[in-house]
Parts: C-alpha cells; sequence; structure tokens
C-alpha cells in the first residue's frame, strides 16, 4: 500500500516546526545508517504511524488515521515509541517498575531485569521496601545484614554501565517505605559528603510515605522504624489494614518482642525528609495511600512506587512487573477563538483525537517488544496506558489567565475533566470491539467507582487526627463536575474497560520541543533562555509575551537589553503594565500554592499521578512544609523535583560584560534543590533539569 500511504504524506506540515523541534528530530529520532539520515520528518511520521497500525483490521487506513494525528501536532507519542515503531525491536513503552525481593538471588536478578529493560530505552522505578534492613538477622549464615544501601550503590553504578539503546545512560529511581530502618541513611544517598561507597551520585530516590506517618507529624507524635523481615506484611498493606498492622508492631516493639526496630520523632524525620529534599533534591515526596486507595487495580495487588518520573501508579510484585506506555495531547491545538476573540476549549476536536490517541496507545500493548516476561504478562493482563498533556501554559496565555490565579485552576479542572472523560469512553469503546481487560472483574471501574469517586475512599481511610485537631479535613478537594459521569459509568458497566489504566501526566520534556510548545503542566520557566540539549544551544523566547510587547508598541531595543539583564522576568522593568507581568510571570515569581492547588484539581480526575515539580523562591522550613502538607491534604499521588531558587539570586550585580551573577546549580539536575546565589559573577543561568541526573533532554518518560 506504499501509493496510498505515499499519497496520504502531507510535506507542507514540515512547516509546522520550530528549528529546535526540527533539529531534535534530526539529531536523535531519524533512523540513520552510519549517521547518514535516510528519514524525512514526514516519513518518520508515517513509519511511526504504519508501526502502531500493523496489527490493525485495516492497518493502512489505521496508518493515514494515526500519521494525520501526528504530523498534526494534535498528539504525540512518547520517545521510545517515536525512536522504535515500525522498526525490527519494537520496544515502545517508556516505565518499567519493579519490586525486589529480599535474597540474593531476587536482588540480583532485579538489577539484571533493571540492566536489560535500560538496554531498550525504558526508565526505571524500583521499589526497595521489602530488603531487610541493617542489622537484621540472615537465617542462612546466621550473620548480620548490610541493609538496602550497599545494593543501591550496585543499582547506582548499573545505571551508569548500561546505556539506553546507546543513546543516554540509565535512568532509575529507588523507592523505601518511611517505616523502614534504614530510611535516614536512604535520605542522605545524594549528599555530596560522607562514605563515597554508601552514596548514589547518578539515580534518583523517592521517598514512599504512608498517611499514618503524615498523621503522625500533624499530631506531633513519635514513630517507629522497621526492619521488613520482621513485618512483612507492612509491604503489602494500605489503608486503615496498614494502621491496624503498624500499631501492633509497634506494641510488640515496645515490649521487646520486635528487633531491630527504633522511635524517632515523626516531625524530626520529616525535616530531615525537607531538608535532604532542599539540600540534594532527593528524595521525593510520594504518598503510598493516595495511589493505592484511588487505585482501580486495587483487587489484584498493592502499588510499591512509582516510575522515574512519578506519574506511573501501577501494582508490581515478584511476578510482576509494571510497564507503562505514554503518549501526550497538545492542548494548545484543542483550543478554539470564538466571534469576540475568546479563546476556550474545543470538546468535539479533544473528543476525536483522544479517541484515536487511545487506539494507538491500546496498540502499543500488543507489539511491544519485552525484554523481561514479567513484563509481558503483567501488561497483557492489565493493559495500562498512560495519556497525558502539553502546552497548559501556552493554553493559559492564549487566555489571557495568569497561572497564578482562581482562573487557571478552573481550567486544570475542566480540561483535565475532559481528557479523562474522553478517555475513559474510549476506553470503553475499545473493550466493546477488542473485549475488556483480562483483570477487569472486581476493579474499582467495575465496581462503579470513577476516579472521582475514589476520593471517598481515601476520606474514610484516612479518619480522622487525635485530640484538639479532630475536626481538621484530611482530603480536602473541590469535587465540580460538569459532565455526564453517570452516562459513562452505565456504559462501563455494560462493555468494561479495555485498559487498566488510561490517563497519566508525563514531563513531556522532549517531545513538547519537537512540537514546540510549553511542557505538560509545567509553568514557565523563564520567558528569554538559552536552552542547551544534544542538539546545541537554542536562543527560546516566550512568543506570547513578544506579540503582546510588539502590540503595545514595546518591543524595541531597550526592552531586548532589559530582557537579557533580567532573564526573561518582568518583575523589575518599570515599562511593562502590571496585567503583563501578572501574565508573564515565571514559575519562581508565584505562589507555589498555585501549582498544587492546579494539580489538585486534575488529581481527582486521573487514575495514574502526574509529574509535578515544585518551584519555589526563597525556601524556608515552613515553606517547604505548608507546600508538602497541602499536597497531602489536597490528595496528591506524588510530586517530583523541588525546584527552589534563592531570594536574593533575582538581585543583579554587575561583574564581567554581559555576565551576571545568577542561580549556581551545583552538582547537577537534583540538585537544583540546593541552588544558591553563585559567588561568582561568570555563572550562567541553568534551565531546570528533567528525569535523567545529567541530560535535560532525558527521554526515560518522554
Amino acid at each position: 500500500d506504499l501509493e496510498r500511504l505515499g499519497a496520504a504524506i502531507k510535506p507542507e506540515r514540515d512547516l509546522l516546526f520550530t528549528y529546535l523541534g526540527l533539529q531534535t528530530l534530526y539529531d536523535r529520532y531519524f533512523i540513520h545508517s552510519k549517521e547518514v539520515r535516510i528519514e524525512l520528518p514526514q516519513v518518520f511520521f508515517m513509519r511511526v504511524a504504519m508501526g502502531l497500525a500493523i496489527e490493525e483490521d485495516d492497518p493502512t487506513g489505521r496508518a493515514i488515521e494515526f500519521y494525520d494525528l501526528l504530523s498534526s501536532f494534535d498528539y504525540m507519542s512518547s520517545t521510545p515509541t517515536l525512536f522504535n515503531a515500525g522498526t525490527l525491536r519494537s520496544q515502545l513503552s517508556s516505565c518499567f517498575l519493579t519490586t525486589v525481593p529480599d535474597d540474593l538471588d531476587g536482588i540480583y536478578g532485579a538489577i539484571r531485569d533493571n540492566a536489560m529493560l535500560s538496554k531498550w530505552a525504558g526508565g526505571l522505578g524500583n521499589d526497595w521496601t521489602p530488603v531487610r534492613a541493617l542489622g537484621s538477622h540472615i537465617k542462612g549464615t546466621n550473620g548480620k545484614s548490610q541493609g538496602v544501601v550497599p545494593f543501591l550503590k550496585v543499582v547506582n553504578d548499573t545505571a551508569v554501565a548500561v546505556n539506553q539503546g546507546g543513546k543516554r545512560k540509565g535512568a532509575v529511581c529507588a523507592y523505601l517505605e518511611t517505616w523502614h530502618l534504614d530510611i535516614e541513611e536512604f535520605l542522605e544517598l545524594r549528599k555530596n559528603t560522607g562514605d563515597d561507597r554508601r552514596r548514589t551520585h547518578d539515580m534518583n530516590t523517592a521517598n514512599w510515605i504512608p498517611d499514618l506517618f503524615m498523621k503522625r507529624v500533624l499530631e506531633g507524635g513519635q514513630w517507629t522504624l522497621f526492619s521488613p523481615s520482621s513485618c512483612p506484611d507492612l509491604h503489602e498493606k494500605f489503608g486503615t489494614e496498614f494502621e491496624k498492622a503498624y500499631l501492633r508492631y509497634e506494641t510488640m516493639a515496645a515490649n521487646g518482642e520486635l528487633s531491630p526496630s527504633r522511635q524517632v520523632s515523626a516531625t524530626d524525620l520529616w525535616r530531615k525528609m525537607l531538608s535532604m529534599l532542599f539540600e540534594t533534591g532527593h528524595p521525593w515526596v510520594t504518598f503510598k495511600d493516595p495511589c493505592n486507595l484511588r487505585s482501580p487495580q486495587q483487587h489484584t495487588g498493592v502499588v510499591h512506587s512509582s516510575n522515574l518520573c512519578t506519574e506511573i501508579t501501577l501494582n508490581t510484585s515478584d511476578t510482576e512487573i509494571a510497564v507503562c506506555n505514554l503518549g501526550s495531547i497538545n492542548l494548545v491545538a484543542h483550543m478554539i477563538q470564538d466571534a469576540e476573540g475568546k479563546w476556550s476549549l474545543n470538546h468535539d476536536k479533544l473528543r476525536k483525537t483522544v479517541q484515536t490517541a487511545m487506539r494507538m496507545l491500546d496498540n502499543v500493548v500488543d507489539i511491544n517488544y519485552y525484554a523481561v516476561g514479567k513484563a509481558r504478562n503483567s501488561n497483557l493482563k492489565h493493559r495500562p496506558v498512560g495519556l497525558g498533556l502539553m502546552g497548559f501554559q501556552d493554553c493559559l496565555h492564549m487566555m489571557r489567565v495568569p497561572y497564578a490565579s482562581d482562573a487557571a485552576v478552573e481550567f486544570a479542572d475542566r480540561s483535565m475533566e475532559a481528557i479523562c472523560y474522553h478517555a475513559y469512553w474510549a476506553s470503553t469503546e475499545l473493550a466493546e470491539e477488542r473485549g475488556s481487560y483480562a483483570s477487569f472483574k472486581g476493579s474499582l471501574w467495575d465496581r462503579g467507582i470513577l476516579p472521582k469517586d475514589s476520593l471517598e475512599l481515601l476520606r474514610e481511610q484516612r479518619g480522622r487526627l487525635a485530640g484538639e485537631q479532630a475536626d481538621m479535613p484530611l482530603v480536602d478537594v473541590d469535587l465540580s463536575e460538569t459532565l455526564d459521569w453517570d452516562a459513562l459509568r452505565a456504559r462501563i458497566a455494560r462493555h468494561g474497560m479495555r485498559n487498566s489504566n488510561c490517563v497519566a501526566i508525563a514531563p513531556t520534556a522532549t517531545i513538547s520541543n519537537i512540537i514546540g510548545v510549553s511542557a505538560c503542566i509545567e509553568p514557565t520557566f523563564q520567558n528569554l533562555f538559552v536552552k542547551s540539549n544534544l542538539s546545541g544551544e537554542f536562543t527560546v523566547v516566550n512568543e506570547y509575551l513578544v506579540r503582546d510587547l510588539k502590540e503595545r508598541g514595546l518591543w524595541d531595543e531597550v526592552m531586548i537589553a532589559d530582557l537579557k539583564y533580567f532573564d526573561g522576568s518582568l518583575a523589575n522593568i518599570d515599562r511593562i503594565p502590571d496585567d503583563m507581568r501578572e501574565l508573564y510571570a515565571t514559575a519562581f515569581e508565584m505562589d507555589t500554592r498555585w501549582i498544587v492547588e492546579a494539580a489538585a484539581r486534575r488529581q481527582k480526575w486521573i487514575d495514574q499521578a502526574q509529574s509535578l515539580n515544585i518551584y519555589m523562591a526563597g525556601a524556608s522550613g515552613k515553606k517547604l512544609h505548608d507546600t508538602y502538607m497541602l499536597a497531602w491534604l489536597r490528595g496528591l499521588k506524588t510530586t517530583y523535583y523541588l525546584r527552589t531558587m534563592g531570594a536574593t539570586s533575582a538581585e543583579k550585580s554587575t561583574g564581567k560584560i554581559g555576565q551576571l551573577n545568577s542561580v549556581n546549580a551545583e552538582g547537577g539536575a537534583g540538585s537544583f534543590g540546593s541552588a544558591s546565589v553563585s559567588a561568582s559573577a561568570a555563572s550562567v543561568v541553568e534551565e531546570p533539569k528533567f528525569c535523567a541526573i545529567d541530560d535535560p533532554d532525558c527521554e526515560a518518560c518522554q
């Protein structure tokens, strides 16, 4: 069918690219033979589309449908899919999650799995909670365990040794629950001081925090640390079941019946967690109970961790490696202008786009190459996918709505409601055509409980605090809705679901570059900056701002010089009107609370989670506490990088010509948490990095 496929190619769509987008594709995505590129942009999109349509009843018709979606930039598949669709080794998945068992065979088996999955360009999330703590008894040798940390050093070095498809270093994140006896040493893994044999400078870490710990922090109570070898069932429990078991073990430990264990102040441990997050950028703060109590798949297992970018929340076990396939809607392409010039979401177009996108994602499950059997079995059984979005900030600019506003929070709510509604609807349509996923029976979908309804399960299980704070709501989320969710419930009851999970918001760091829109749900980092990536250096300027300045007669040489001097910030340029200053405020110029509030509105609709970076200028212990406690109270499942900037870093002092004091991110990507004002006048502002430790364009997720 090459003639029909060739006739469907639209070469004029090459003109949709920005220079950065095209250069990115050329450098890393086009198939080459000895560095000679043998694809053009539209041929590249058609190759991906053909790869995704290969098992359809009408492969040519579907390939053209998929090509139209990709080449128009309405939707973009994730990087592994773009790399490998239609090639001999179609490893199309973005994320893999594993649980590491508590024996040497299992531990080194998990490290081998990491290497094999990493080889084919997947980002990894490892749950290390089952591995016994330092000082625990080893029955076989009658010795004492060295704990989790020495193994994590091996994982770190494996990630460096096995690069991803010859394209970049492996990327992995280790998760540990907050009751694990090794948690305090785990918090220090990314420090630049101390015994280097007990440090992991090249991998990410994340804290898997149960609700009971957060309640103890609010109550000012004590917290007991255990070795999982003494209480293995804690790992498999969540909600009230976890609390009952935990309290029982606490009593045993207090009576000397459980060893090893140690008691610490919950507040002190929380303070140390936030201090390390600020100082090293790790471990990230993720919440175990919302991930499990709101998981549609809680009848088949437990969510023990998220992934490398904290948006995937799928069950893992000794027998199952969770896999997720990603792609993102370009929200900008789904905005429509009325006669008065006002922008809003085009629901009809969005519905059609989501319908085709979900079909493409579902196809990935069957076409995919699985490097590990446990990943294949799990993916074919549950068929999870992760539809996300990008261009959120661009849409706000089009609507002339500041990110830090109630209107932006409302748009986050309504746009996410629409995407989720259409995604779940598309999955029931696929179920009608192709059958439900194998483990559908007994799921929350099967029980008529949709993601928003599961907030009630979370509220019930969290219960109340003790004493004076008993009236404090522990799940405080706006529950408004605008679409016909009852009709969706009825349809799911009739036809089932094709996919156990449908929606997850990944970072889109690279695919948003390809199509030239803002990354996922991120606020503007800077209105003017130089972006350095594997393709070179590119000056990036906020085109909406430039257009507005031109319309108001403010775009001239002086304005350009001022923007360069203040790194794109409008805060100190007197000529800028207040409304523009508010509209184009950057991530560090707004109250962090707005980022959390918008995320909370999205999270009520999403069956997985979202990669949520927290931006904070002039961070303090109180600010950190308030922000992460608010995230927990608003029912968020996970957070991602903490990006902080010293309060004084906006103040410029002149040094050498054209070189100014600015944020100095020492020690790599994760250390944006410890960014401080440079003592040198020769440092340059770095754009915050995403995903991989040393690569702002990590494609592990997207």
